[in-house]
């Protein structure tokens, strides 16, 4: 089996790398670095998918799907858990999403490869000279989805334990976050004046804030917290209404349990949802200030559009969600949103540190 799957990750592989060789751009590093972002992205919103649909336990073994290496294969198991419980996690539908969710994880995982194993092979043939080829950070990417790649594994294993769930969700974000940056180290950018220098502590505050409160939304998300409050701007018709943090936030705990082991109240989904609810609008009014002054900077101004519409889109969405009964393919969007905020927060905080 384990030889299947590897056999499937280098097919699905296969064609973005041929993209990359047949393509007529000179810098055919530089182009396999954006396409793993893409896809990379892409693989965020699929996970969002996954989640949002409940196959995050598709297939309840882990690499494979009981005991095998794709869904039609293990039909029959698939099929009689879904007989034994027909609104449980295990459907035949969720199992294909599952898998194939892990067959892009892996096609993401070999593109990473094929970056190291390149940089290594041009850094020394620079005479290891040539700096935007150091191997430093590809090698630090590869190390990086193979922990991805173990929550992974441990999201399957524990149950969708919230606290893994989110840790898996943290760790893509900034997979995406790296892979940016790596991405902007071969691009060449226009000149950014000095006057950028003045953001570097709120860029990277910006950051700081956005990767709290992601992990805020993977435990909405992980803890299906998302229909606790119904309306907005109050939650539940009250500016405070009754919550319960000591068991929302309890960590360590299986899903839909207390840390003691008893089911989780309304009470501490309230809490949750309502925690992210009211921190979104600190990193909204940090981010979209930062927009605006990076807006009149040059050499940032571009970045900082798209870093205004994107936090723009995420409130909108974020909002809907809500008033529209929280329909799915707003909620990936939403999820979508995050990590464009994610790559362009990267990518401006790169440029910032070229201000000269």
């Amino acid at each position: 089996m384990l030889i299947q799957l590897a056999i499937i990750g280098l097919i699905a592989a296969m064609l973005p790398l041929s993209i990359v060789w047949v393509s007529d751009n000179p810098d055919k590093y530089r182009k396999l670095v954006w396409v793993t972002l893409f896809l990379t992205f892409d693989l965020i919103m699929f996970g969002a998918f996954t989640r949002l649909t409940d196959s995050g336990l598709g297939c309840p073994d882990w690499p494979g799907c009981y005991g095998q290496a794709d869904p039609m294969r293990a039909h029959a198991d698939i099929s009689a858990a879904e007989a034994a419980m027909p609104t449980g996690p295990v459907t035949v539908m969720k199992a294909w999403i599952e898998m194939i969710h892990r067959y892009l994880a892996m096609a993401i995982g070999v593109l990473i490869i094929s970056i190291m194993v390149i940089a290594w092979r041009k850094w020394r043939q620079s005479g290891r000279k040539e700096t935007r080829f150091s191997p430093l950070f590809p090698t630090l990417l590869f190390g990086f989805v193979c922990l991805q790649g173990a929550f992974g594994a441990w999201t399957v294993t524990m149950k969708l334990q919230p606290i893994i769930v989110s840790i898996h969700l943290l760790l893509g974000m900034a997979l995406l976050a790296l892979l940016a940056w790596l991405g902007a180290r071969q691009t060449d950018h226009a000149p950014v004046s000095q006057a950028a220098s003045g953001l570097r502590l709120p860029a990277v505050l910006a950051a700081l804030l956005l990767t709290a409160q992601i992990a805020l939304g993977g435990w909405v998300s992980s803890n299906y917290a998302a229909l606790a409050c119904t309306d907005f701007p109050l939650c539940q018709g009250m500016l405070l209404p009754p919550m319960d943090f000591q068991h929302g936030f309890a960590l360590w705990r299986d899903l839909g349990m207390t840390a003691g082991g008893e089911f989780l109240p309304f009470a501490a989904l309230t809490a949750i949802h309502w925690v992210h609810r009211v921190f979104a609008f600190a990193v909204i009014a940090l981010v979209a200030w930062l927009a605006l002054k990076a807006r009149k900077i040059d050499g940032l101004q571009k970045t900082a559009r798209w870093l205004l519409a994107a936090i723009a889109l995420q409130f909108a969405t974020g909002v809907l969600t809500v008033f529209l009964d929280f329909p799915l393919a707003l909620a990936v969007i939403h999820n979508g949103g995050a990590a464009l905020l994610v790559l362009l927060l990267a990518m401006l905080n790169y440029k910032i540190r070229l201000a000269k």
